[in-house]
């Protein structure tokens, strides 16, 4: 069998079901990344999956108290969609690379504020999501992911990001919760602030 077909054959593990997680506002920032009017008017999976998913959950984390930051590739920063859009204490980095932490101060601006914790929600888990959160791993943070906030074009793209980020870093492909140093995949009703 030549390796074309058995590449056909192969099948991806099952993605493991999103995890409870209990999080410390204190400790926990919200990196939103790429809710503008750029990429959401022209992705399906943006507008009607992760926007619906993403407004009342931003009520939640602002209801918290978390520290919230907000980093896009799109040519206009500030289009940010009005459900989710940045408020005037906001972090704020503007960078062309997918992984937001990449030659900004993001990090710096993280830890002078005793976070240990990310959210990464965002257009696309197989893109900035993936990226950002193998960056926020290198420099020693715990990562979420709400599976509710982020997608791709495709189910198939979607399901490969999944899978990515957990084979990331401090691999956690049994999605165990808040593993050190890993991502978690969660969703957004799953999330508690304490």
């Amino acid at each position: 069998m030549d390796t074309a077909a058995k590449m056909v054959t192969l099948q991806m593990p099952a993605i493991p079901e999103p995890a409870r997680v209990t999080i410390d506002p204190k400790s926990t920032a919200l990196v939103v990344l790429d809710y503008v009017e750029d990429i959401c008017s022209r992705q399906p999976n943006c507008k009607n999956k992760m926007v619906p998913a993403m407004t009342p959950f931003m009520e939640r984390v602002r209801k918290a108290g978390l520290t919230v930051a907000y980093g896009t590739r799109a040519q206009n920063q500030t289009m940010w969609l009005k459900e989710v859009a940045p408020a005037a204490n906001d972090i704020r980095v503007n960078n062309t690379a997918q992984d937001r932490f990449y030659n900004t101060d993001l990090d710096k601006e993280l830890k002078a504020k005793g976070i240990k914790t990310l959210i990464i929600v965002g257009w696309k888990i197989s893109g900035s999501v993936t990226y950002t959160s193998v960056g926020a791993m290198a420099r020693d943070y715990t990562v979420v992911i709400p599976v509710d906030t982020t997608a791709a074009a495709t189910d198939y793209e979607t399901t490969i990001g999944f899978y990515n980020v957990l084979n990331s870093g401090n691999a956690n492909l049994k999605n165990e919760p808040l593993k050190s140093k890993s991502v978690t995949l969660s969703r957004t009703d799953m999330i508690t602030f304490q």
